[in-house]
């Protein structure tokens, strides 16, 4: 198993990739996860029914971030099982690259990684998305407040549309 330092373990799965397909390196997950502005989380409920949101996020120190507000479906779910799946990509069939990432997401109270960390959402995402930092969450200055959760990938899923078709595996030790 590869240490997380030294890179995930890579694989390409051949039931599901074509003749000439190769794995495709972390780096390129990585872009993707980089430069995406919309991810689809999905969570677990109490009574075991799945929830899917899209949702706004970022990539930073290896881990995709994201927040919601503490009474929100999303963060009553992560209070009763915290392992969700993060997907971005396209929703076109033959062109494309697609990642899904399987983690557990862990709440950040930490004051300064979160200054940090809302300092990168209003870079990515603009002055509309301008958060401090009060009680180990993001608040506005209307009073709203939203828990932040990391997500470390354990494992990835990488999907290559079009010639070749191609699922790359990235383990985690």
């Amino acid at each position: 198993m590869t240490d997380r330092n030294d890179g995930p373990k890579t694989t390409l799965d051949p039931h599901y990739s074509g003749a000439d397909a190769t794995a495709r390196p972390w780096a390129d997950a990585v872009t993707l996860l980089t430069g995406a502005e919309l991810y689809w989380l999905s969570t677990v409920r109490p009574d075991g029914r799945p929830h899917v949101t899209p949702l706004i996020g970022l990539w930073s120190d290896g881990a995709l971030h994201f927040c919601t507000g503490p009474s929100e479906r999303k963060a009553r779910n992560l209070a009763g099982d915290p392992e969700v799946v993060l997907t971005t990509g396209t929703n076109t069939l033959n062109e494309g690259f697609d990642v899904v990432v399987e983690g557990r997401a862990v709440r950040v109270t930490d004051e300064e990684r979160l200054i940090a960390l809302a300092e990168a959402w209003e870079e990515k995402y603009g002055a509309d998305w301008h958060f401090g930092v009060t009680d180990g969450m993001f608040s506005n200055g209307a009073g709203g407040r939203a828990l932040v959760f990391r997500v470390a990938p354990r494992t990835a899923f990488g999907f290559a549309k079009g010639t070749p078709f191609g699922q790359t595996r990235w383990h985690f030790g």
